[in-house]
This record gives C-alpha cells, sequence and structure tokens, in this order.
C-alpha cells in the first residue's frame, strides 16, 4: 500500500506563489508518473499537471500552462507544484496522484488553496 501526504497549502491573494509537495510512503515507491489534480466547489476534479517519475515527461492543463511546474524528487519520495501568479480561479482542493502505466491507483487526502482577488 501507498500512502500520499500533501501539504504547502493555504490562503494567499492574487497574483502570489505557493509551493505544494506531495511525500509517498509505505511499500517500494516506484510510480510510472505521479499527477497533480484539483476540485473547486461545485465542480469535478480536473487534471493539473503530470510527471514522470523518469523526470523525462512532464504535462499540463491549458489553464495553468506558464504559472505551474511540477518536479520531483526520487531521493525524498516526494513530487511537488510550483504554482506562480496565483488567480481565484485555481481556488481548490488539490490532490497528488501515483499513476501506473495504466491509471491512477492512489491519492492524497487534498490539500486546501484559497486565493483572493
Amino acid at each position: 500500500q501507498v500512502q500520499l501526504v500533501e501539504s504547502g497549502g493555504g490562503l494567499v491573494q492574487a497574483g502570489a506563489s505557493l509551493r505544494l509537495s506531495c511525500v509517498a510512503s509505505g511499500r517500494t515507491f516506484s510510480p510510472y508518473a505521479m499527477g497533480w489534480f484539483r476540485q473547486a466547489p461545485g465542480k469535478e476534479r480536473e487534471f493539473v499537471a503530470r510527471i514522470t517519475w523518469s523526470g523525462t515527461s512532464t504535462y499540463y492543463a491549458d489553464s495553468v500552462k506558464g504559472r505551474f511546474a511540477i518536479s520531483r524528487d526520487v531521493a525524498k519520495n516526494t513530487v511537488y507544484l510550483q504554482m506562480n501568479s496565483l488567480k481565484p480561479d485555481d481556488t481548490a482542493v488539490y490532490y497528488c496522484a501515483a499513476r501506473s502505466r495504466i491509471e491512477y491507483e492512489y491519492w492524497g487526502q487534498g490539500t486546501q488553496v484559497t486565493v483572493s482577488s
């Protein structure tokens, strides 16, 4: 079993930055990729960003491209989401997830990000 724990959320003003972290623990951890998702009140969960565990490939939702950056530290079993130029529309609970080649198998509990205007 794998546990994922997110941290780094908070309340910030528009234009500010935050860095989210997601630490994995449990059995030997070697996913195909790690992803970040978010869910705003009254909306469905949406994809934000993904990185292969090898670090060779990243992919972003159009809504965050150029503002967010995903990275990982294999030695620390940690994936990060650097969020810059935050907007009120970025307000959501952010989740990290571990992906096999087929699907996202493990999910964290989420961390709240609130951006005030």
